[in-house]
């Protein structure tokens, strides 16, 4: 489909604004097309890209392929519409309404395949997302051989990206058995030979791991998306939304990388939202595509109640270094706000319950009067008792979940990470930032593991969350940390260059400043 393929390449879709005859400026939105089947449990299908799709921000038009009796039992009835029908409905939203994107969903005969085929030829669009719906997840056969075979020789060879499931790849294969991630590499560039433009096989019940795997193939590189599997059984209408999603993005100017990317992110946060969701009494329920509308409480600790430049300079306590000058816990907190601490945490290890809660109810009046959050290392109870802004927990503390059950959405999270997989986890988990490292080798931590730049660096690239860097920063090399320029870095933590030092004030005030420099040179 050589219209769909060029366009994609050179359109921009964010310019939404046209003059019409009056010299008005009119507002032309992102639009999609979905063509799929109807649910009447409203988990997948016309229903399931309605609602992603509007959650984007994008017009979501309509044509319905079929009528299903569904429900989380699975699927009862499938009542295909007349060809013609299907036809009339492709034309009537076709030839008027200016469709950026078309996405296919359930094609339940190889005639309706054909009709949506030739009416792509007459009315190009900039691209086309098929999800080719064969079997639900439910394992109830949705398309016979004769559909298959269409897939194959006529839909794909259009598609800007198909992105089937391992039962869908396998069938598209010729029954192909599809049991480990390098079978699934050797899938999608099997498919991509069909014809499609890019492939996305996924891989969200492949056996004997504990991870959801996903891999992209764009006809040079192989991306492998790999983030822990949230256990639910509110799964119905992933395959939909993720296509729906996909194609929203390319509506909206994404290129295809970067949309497979958002979507796969959209999907992550439904599903993590709807985990404990109860609607219907069978092994399969439907997940929330609505989900940031519906629970603002929800969305708020991924970014509205938290700020990420709150780590720029994010002072860490020691009871030991304030012991050895001199001072209490409450004067040190105070002189490093003072100097221009942007986020504190009580580290406290030693103190003893009722002398820590002390100190935090003190230190939490003064970070609020200055409206600088505080966080408690590792004691929830602590934090809740003096209601601080939020935790910072280790790997070996309280899982990140459970600290979130515990202290509900409106509160930070913070927690250390060294790996890939125990950032995407924290992702998971309900975290708002991580703390990576330790970059440096440091005393105030036993045992500790450094990771160096290179791997705050390629943790920063590929985290969802923002990062502060942790571990020996100090002023002689905050700045080969801060100069790294890599995505999601929004900060350091230090400990040591502030309250091991003579006055926390002075040395608050010159880290400060030196960050300010390194900041205002990495902008200009």
């Amino acid at each position: 489909m050589a219209t769909v393929k060029n366009a994609l390449s050179t359109r921009t879709f964010s310019v939404l604004a046209t003059v019409g005859n009056n010299g008005n400026c009119k507002r032309k939105p992102p639009h999609v097309l979905t063509v799929a089947g109807s649910d009447s449990g409203a988990g997948a299908g016309i229903q399931a890209d309605l609602k992603a799709c509007g959650s984007l921000g994008v017009y979501c038009s309509s044509v319905v392929t079929a009528v299903t009796a569904q429900n989380t039992v699975g699927v009862q009835g499938v009542h295909p519409l007349p060809e013609h029908f299907v036809a009339a409905q492709l034309r009537s939203v076709l030839s008027d309404m200016e469709v950026d994107v078309v996405k296919t969903g359930m094609l339940p005969s190889i005639g309706i395949l054909r009709v949506l085929c030739e009416s792509l030829k007459e009315f190009p669009v900039q691209a086309l997302v098929v999800d080719p719906v064969m079997v639900s997840t439910s394992g109830d056969v949705l398309a016979g051989t004769s559909t298959l075979d269409g897939f194959r020789d006529e839909l794909l060879p259009m598609a800007d990206i198909v992105t089937p499931n391992l039962k869908e790849a396998a069938a598209l294969l010729g029954g192909l058995r599809l049991e480990t991630v390098a079978d699934m590499h050797h899938a999608a560039r099997c498919i991509y030979n069909l014809g499609p433009k890019n492939v996305l096989v996924k891989g969200g019940d492949l056996p004997d791991t504990s991870d959801a795997i996903d891999i992209f193939f764009d006809g040079k590189q192989c991306h492998e998306f790999r983030v822990p599997r949230i256990k639910t059984r509110n799964t119905h209408g992933t395959g939909c939304t993720l296509a729906s999603c996909i194609a929203a993005e390319l509506a909206k100017g994404s290129s295809m990388l970067l949309a497979v990317q958002e979507a796969k992110r959209f999907v992550e946060g439904a599903l993590l939202y709807s985990r404990d969701m109860v609607i219907g009494s069978g092994p399969q329920g439907p997940f929330d595509q609505l989900y940031k509308f519906k629970d603002q409480a929800f969305t708020s600790y991924r970014g509205e109640h938290f700020d990420p430049n709150s780590l720029f300079l994010y002072a860490v306590t020691d009871w030991r270094m304030n012991k050895k000058w001199g001072r209490g816990i409450v004067d040190a907190v105070k002189a490093a706000i003072d100097g221009g601490a942007t986020i504190i945490q009580l580290r406290e290890k030693e103190a003893k319950t009722g002398d820590f809660l002390g100190a935090a109810e003190a230190c939490k009046k003064i970070c609020q009067s200055n409206h600088v959050p505080l966080l408690i290392n590792d004691r929830v109870d602590i934090a809740l008792a003096c209601d601080a802004d939020g935790v910072h927990v280790g790997q070996s503390d309280m899982p990140v979940s459970k600290v979130r059950k515990l202290l509900g959405p409106n509160k930070i999270i913070g927690v250390s990470c060294k790996t890939l997989e125990q950032a995407e986890r924290a992702w998971v988990d309900g975290a708002d930032y991580i703390g990576c490292g330790g970059v440096f080798p440091t005393s105030t931590k036993e045992n500790n593991i450094t990771i160096g730049l290179d791997g705050l660096k390629a943790l920063c690239s590929a985290s969802k969350l923002p990062v502060v860097a942790i571990g020996g920063i100090k002023k002689g090399n905050a700045g080969s940390v801060m100069e790294l320029g890599v995505p999601n870095l929004k900060g350091i933590a230090v400990v040591s260059a502030l309250f091991d030092q003579q006055c926390v004030l002075t040395e608050t005030r010159c880290l400060h400043s030196l960050l300010m420099d390194i900041s205002a040179s990495t902008m200009a």
